[in-house]
């Protein structure tokens, strides 16, 4: 069951890895001790990014985190195996379990059953997502939305650029801490425009192409209070009503985001919002950018708000699981490689982007980038290599991706998880990692300091199990056994 697998990078102290998800920049919802305890460690002053105050006191923090090991002994895998096989074949996972376990610092195997099965991955497909997009954008790029000059005096033309936090108005943005906003935007337009009263308000959705929802999403997912809206490259909220979460869905969605976000702005600048022919509308493309020449120039820019950096997104993406998010991030991976922002666009874009840093792509067929597709299919072992190389420091923009990853028992959509049985409890805190459901699909996907100081990668993709409640709580008591495994 050992085995050794190159020389990827060691860390000198293994906790780095905590460090990383501490310290970059990012919102967690709830980030429980964590942020504190890790900053004692580093020597840095805490984050000032605000944060819910949690509902219950924190606890003491465990030894377990004052300092990860990389030099000491590595786990043995046959202990490790006794303590994980009763747990791998409980009745509840079903009957497909798929699994990997890896020790990052000494890139040993320490467990697996089929790794390089392609299984169906659920939501951890947005490991991978968070991973090909960090590394084709980098950690700072924002995205843009801007407004034209239309043909005509007094129509104006709604750029989306993709980004999907874009919130309302002030006020709103609970959901996205620091969004950019829509009424901020109107406010440019109205200036810019002077005494020209504004129109017609015209979206301009050109820059994602191909369908609005994937394969193997159902008609379900995209209902007005389903999982995801339909992907267009200018919403507000991610395609929300409200700016609300909730950690199960049945968030109220605009069943046409863009055309909704355009007669929002219509009615923040003046612009007729109903009457035929001056309502708001679509835009086949907007007019080419050009600067003013004379008192109504087509093409010019009447203003321009911007994202917070991609980090931050990344972030909201994997802590709420948000599956618009993940899909207007992929189509970002597919346009810096020069590809069609669709979903074949962005799927081939992100393999590519994973052999480009060494992974094994031709491990994952995706649909899409949520992990929402009952069609994609990933192994165990390309999720832990992710992750591993995230940790190994070789490509330090990956290490943002820790951030995000909710924290058992405190935030995201772990925040409570890890409570029952209460053996699991001792894994909260500890164990981050994204978590993944469909219907009879339960995976989870991300990094734990065991009691013996050492950081452990790991992915279980279960499958066939009845009971969503009870297969969510056997595989967590494979991650809290890991933590407390004396291995």
């Amino acid at each position: 069951m050992v085995s050794g697998r190159g020389s990827r990078t060691k860390w000198v102290v293994a906790a780095l890895i905590l460090v990383v998800m501490a310290g970059a920049v990012g919102v967690i919802v709830r980030p429980g001790p964590v942020d504190g305890w890790l900053d004692a460690l580093t020597g840095e002053p805490a984050r000032t990014t605000p944060a819910p105050a949690p509902t219950t006191p924190e606890p003491t923090p465990t030894p377990v985190l004052v300092a990860a090991e990389a030099d000491g002994a590595v786990p043995d895998a046959a202990a490790v195996k006794a303590a994980l096989d009763p747990l791998v074949n409980a009745k509840a996972l079903g009957p497909t379990v798929n699994i990997q376990v890896l020790d990052v610092a000494s890139d040993t195997i320490l467990y697996e059953r089929n790794p390089a099965s392609a299984t169906t991955p659920a939501s951890t497909t947005k490991v991978l997502t968070a991973a090909t997009v960090l590394a084709a954008r980098g950690a700072a790029y924002r995205l843009e939305t801007r407004v034209v000059a239309g043909s005509s005096p007094g129509e104006v033309v709604i750029i989306g650029g993709g980004d999907a936090t874009l919130a309302v108005r002030e006020g709103d943005e609970d959901l996205f801490p620091g969004a950019a906003r829509l009424d901020d935007l109107a406010a440019q337009v109205k200036k810019a425009l002077g005494g020209v009263k504004p129109t017609r308000v015209l979206v301009d959705t050109s820059l994602f192409e191909g369908p609005e929802t994937a394969l193997g999403w159902s008609d379900d997912d995209v209902s007005p209070g389903g999982q995801v809206a339909r992907i267009q490259s200018l919403m507000t909220n991610a395609g929300r009503i409200e700016p609300v979460h909730n950690e199960f869905g049945g968030d109220p969605r605009y069943t046409d985001p863009a055309l909704s976000a355009g007669k929002l702005f219509a009615k923040m600048i003046g612009a007729p919002q109903t009457r035929k022919g001056t309502a708001p509308g679509r835009a086949a493309d907007a007019p080419p950018s050009a600067d003013p020449a004379g008192p109504w120039t087509p093409g010019a820019e009447l203003g321009k708000v911007q994202s917070p950096p991609l980090v931050q997104v990344v972030d909201w993406m994997l802590q709420q699981s948000d599956n618009v998010l993940a899909e207007v991030l992929g189509r970002q991976v597919a346009l810096a490689a020069g590809k069609e922002a669709s979903f074949a666009g962005a799927a081939e874009a992100m393999a590519g982007k994973l052999g480009e840093l060494g992974l094994p792509s031709d491990q994952a067929k995706l649909y899409d980038a949520s992990g929402l597709s009952n069609r994609n299919v990933i192994t165990p072992a390309l999720l832990v290599e992710t992750l591993a190389l995230a940790a190994g420091g070789s490509e330090p923009v990956l290490g943002n991706i820790f951030n995000g990853l909710p924290v058992a028992g405190w935030s995201g959509t772990l925040e409570t998880r890890f409570a029952t049985p209460s053996d699991n409890s001792t894994a909260q805190g500890v164990v981050r990692a994204k978590t993944g459901s469909l219907s009879g699909v339960n995976t989870l996907a991300g990094v734990l300091v065991t009691r013996e100081r050492r950081v452990l990668a790991f992915a279980i993709m279960a499958k066939g199990g009845a009971d969503v409640l009870a297969a969510r709580a056997a595989i967590d008591q494979v991650a809290a056994r890991l933590v407390a495994c004396g291995c």
